[in-house]
């Protein structure tokens, strides 16, 4: 299975929000990273067809998703940013409706229900009302409601804002099961999540691809560029404002900084392993 965005531009009013995305895509996941504003959502919405391009078409296994309409959407599991729930509703209720708004049998969404409410951790919480839920119970909700009819293509935009740590490791392990034999996109600005289990990461800024690789790869690019640096809490400025800095401990009176920098930047300066926050930093960073 390939799904192929060719030649992919989108404009709103005057507003370049992507340009020339040329991209092919296989079974795995793939982690798209970038600032507000780099047009994540819009090419996400473009790979659901909830918008048209301006210019190119995505094809998936040479068939435009625009022509195939119906047949492309049954395949397609997608969590929006935005995702809403009917609160009266009980969590089974929900995931019910929604199963039977995707033509599922309702045996097979009862069956599907149950297991993926098990899968996500609610399953005692099957017949409560998603009003009393907290944010990162319905985000599990939406979660689930993404995998009704075990979709080949799932799109997941800011998937695990509102989970705990353990929600999100949870949530991590149910992708990497899933990804062998599907197509999962995931945007999200917790760049752990990405390390933990991109297949390959999309770098978007300004509504063009800079790179896409293996997270591996894009922190070899970033070798011996991440150095940590102890100095006086009052001698921090300086460093500061002349490197790109990604975290800053204070204690006992001291800044243990980190810092991105091509060169030593001071004798003080301790060579570091880079991790991907260095990593969207070196990308991203002002």
């Amino acid at each position: 299975m390939n799904l192929v965005f060719e030649n992919i531009s989108k404009v709103f009013q005057e507003t370049v929000a992507l340009e020339k995305i040329n991209l092919t895509m296989s079974s795995g996941v793939y982690g798209l990273l970038g600032p507000n504003g780099a047009g994540k959502t819009t090419m996400m919405k473009i790979m659901t067809d909830l918008v048209p391009p301006s210019t190119g078409r995505v094809l998936l296994d040479g068939q435009d998703i625009a022509v195939m309409g119906a047949a492309f959407r049954k395949k397609l599991g997608y969590l929006p940013q935005d995702f809403g729930v009917y609160p009266n509703f009980t969590a089974e209720q929900f995931l019910l409706y929604i199963a039977r708004l995707k033509g599922l049998s309702k045996y097979e969404a009862k069956r599907q229900t149950d297991d993926l409410l098990s899968m996500v951790g609610l399953e005692e919480k099957a017949r409560k009302k998603l009003k009393g839920f907290s944010g990162g119970q319905k985000q599990r909700v939406g979660i689930a409601q993404a995998l009704l009819g075990d979709p080949e293509i799932l799109v997941l935009d800011e998937p695990t804002a509102g989970l705990d740590p353990e929600e999100r490791i949870r949530f991590r392990g149910i992708i990497s099961a899933l990804s062998q034999q599907k197509i999962v996109l995931l945007s999200t600005h917790i760049v752990s999540d990405i390390e933990a289990i991109a297949n390959q990461v999309i770098l978007l800024k300004k509504g063009s691809i800079l790179d896409v690789k293996r997270p591996a790869e894009l922190l070899e690019k970033i070798e011996g560029m991440v150095w940590s640096v102890t100095v006086d809490t009052e001698n921090e400025a300086e460093l500061i404002q002349k490197y790109s800095c990604s975290n800053i401990l204070h204690m006992d009176g001291k800044s243990v900084i980190r810092l991105l920098s091509e060169h030593k930047p001071c004798v003080e300066a301790a060579p570091q392993s880079p991790n991907m926050e260095d990593m969207y930093l070196y990308y991203f960073g002002q």
